[in-house]
């Protein structure tokens, strides 16, 4: 599958919606994984803003790349952000968009700089 990487130079990312636990499977609460190392993967919502257009992008990432207290708010750095296009049929019906992977965030917070120094 294509991956698109996502330039965030110069773009103001600030938490939207804090981190959750992403599920393959809703009903069964199963946790979904990374295919690759098994890693149980987290979403979370971020406030990108650039060339002063603003978007609510949703952001998977593995739990153990999540750094800092990412509270709403929280102003964040994303390193190695991809867009993935997806496409599936369900129940008859064609669906398609935008899948956001990021290998880490990281919180800006001074409270984020204190907590690795300790």
């Amino acid at each position: 599958m294509q991956q698109i990487p996502v330039d965030t130079a110069g773009a103001m990312l600030m938490v939207a919606q804090p981190p959750q636990p992403k599920y393959a499977n809703q009903k069964t609460q199963e946790r979904a994984a990374d295919t690759r190392t098994g890693e149980l993967l987290a979403t979370l919502d971020v406030l990108f803003v650039k060339d002063g257009n603003a978007e609510v992008v949703k952001i998977t990432v593995g739990e153990s790349a999540l750094s800092g207290d990412l509270v709403m708010g929280t102003p964040v750095a994303i390193t190695a952000l991809v867009a993935r296009p997806w496409e599936n049929e369900f129940n008859g019906q064609k669906r398609h968009g935008i899948a956001f992977r990021a290998a880490f965030v990281t919180s800006l917070t001074d409270g984020a700089t204190k907590s690795k120094a300790a």
